[in-house]
């Protein structure tokens, strides 16, 4: 049964591979792009089906009227992925503000508005699901990537509170967990300024790494986008969806890691509780 599906950051990488994915599967797509002409060969292609919206989620004044714009204009959406979004690299000390204050308001607040004002709607027309596309670094962390890792780290919490509150109307979510994949995140990757002083360290090794091309990139584009599909599709999808080798290995390692630490804390921990007299 074809459906209509909202996707932000529809103009490359994952955004761009899902629309060109569900449109040949004969769904709707609502897409939305920062650059009008982004999607004009698509538009070309599949005219009607696809509903290309000027979106730039660092205005969120913005985003309620584009997303009040849509469901006005469609019986209904079945399904919303919040996908925008984009790398910044450098160490925590590297960064100026003005990085750190885009990159938060792109990948975090962002993404926080656009649920936000899609839930009303959403509980309106009695439910649907919502794709939060994140990335295993919403649950690992590698050097270098600080800000990038604080927008996954915060949007997954922020998710995992949200579709508690709101399952009762219906609504669910899945967090999308793709490990390095190959799509142009590295080529709009933004890199911070180095400092001297960070060379011989594990956010110098990193930078090394993507400059030389030795980052180990296995995950594939249009099978990850394809397994996000399928679970959209799915009657009962996981809330967290790890995609690729990767994202499995590191985030098993470090959820067991933690899990270990954590035990070696019972003690402790028991040891804050209030004494009964």
């Amino acid at each position: 049964m074809p459906k209509t599906w909202f996707i932000t950051g529809a103009s490359s990488g994952l955004g761009l591979e899902m629309t060109q994915q569900l449109l040949t599967q004969g769904h709707k797509v609502v897409a939305t792009i920062r650059r009008a002409e982004a999607l004009t060969q698509l538009k070309r292609a599949f005219g009607e089906r696809l509903d290309v919206v000027p979106l730039d989620l660092v205005k969120p004044e913005s985003i309620s009227s584009a997303v009040e714009g849509v469901f006005e204009r469609h019986d209904r959406i079945d399904v919303i992925v919040s996908n925008a979004g984009y790398g910044l690299f450098g160490a925590a000390e590297e960064l100026t503000n003005g990085e750190i204050d885009r990159q938060i308001a792109t990948n975090l607040t962002g993404s926080i508005h656009l649920i936000r004002a899609a839930l009303p709607l959403l509980r309106k027309q009695g439910g649907g699901r919502i794709v939060q596309v994140s990335s295993e670094g919403g649950q690992i962390a590698y050097p270098g990537f600080s800000l990038y890792h604080a927008t996954k780290w915060g949007i997954e919490g922020f998710v995992e509170s949200v579709a508690q509150e709101v399952g009762p109307f219906g609504i669910d979510f899945i967090i999308a967990e793709p490990g390095p994949t190959g799509t142009n995140f590295g080529a709009n990757l933004v890199r911070s300024t180095p400092m001297d002083a960070y060379d011989e360290t594990p956010a110098g090794a990193v930078r090394r790494a993507i400059s030389d091309g030795s980052f180990e990139i296995k995950g594939d584009a249009a099978r990850t986008v394809a397994a996000i599909i399928s679970a959209a599709e799915s009657e009962t999808p996981p809330l967290r969806l790890a995609l690729g080798s990767t994202a499995y290995s590191s985030i098993s390692q470090a959820l067991s890691a933690r899990l270990s630490a954590l035990e070696a804390q019972r003690g402790v921990a028991n040891s804050a509780d209030r004494q009964d007299p």
